[in-house]
């Protein structure tokens, strides 16, 4: 299971600020930042507060979520090296989001991290299916479907 998205769980190790898409009623899209990272295959974000947040509201309405995230280093040759995903929510787990975002503290922050806000509600995680990989780098590699 670990070959699976391999480049992807490598360039996600980075700690990289994923910008999170998802679709407002009125099918405007709507852009947030969050953490992410792997749970298994899946893809994990949490939120704390407000879980009657748009991004939120809108992922409980239409689960079709694209998250993208660039690289943290240059090759010097073209674009910046990121990655797209297309992803679907699979579930929505209520409670947890503190031990989530615990274990993405280790990239975001540092090793041996932990999320800084320790008085937090118990929240949400977000457990997303990965439909589609594309972008600049070997992550987009063997995706099945032309690059961008």
């Amino acid at each position: 299971m670990q070959t699976r998205f391999a480049a992807l769980r490598d360039l996600l190790a980075t700690g990289p600020l994923a910008t999170v898409a998802t679709i407002d009623p009125d099918g405007t899209p709507h852009a947030t930042l969050a953490w992410v990272g792997f749970d298994g295959d899946e893809i994990v974000m949490c939120t704390f507060f407000m879980l009657n947040q748009r991004k939120l509201a809108n992922m409980r309405r239409d689960p079709r979520v694209v998250i993208t995230v660039p690289a943290k280093e240059y090759s010097g040759q073209g674009l910046w090296p990121y990655a797209v995903m297309q992803c679907r929510v699979d579930r929505i787990t209520e409670g947890g989001a503190l031990a989530m975002m615990d274990r993405l503290a280790e990239f975001y922050i540092g090793p041996g991290a932990a999320y800084p806000m320790r008085e937090v509600p118990e929240g949400v995680v977000i457990h997303l299916t990965i439909d589609r990989v594309y972008g600049q780098g070997p992550w987009a590699q063997g995706s099945g479907r032309a690059p961008a």
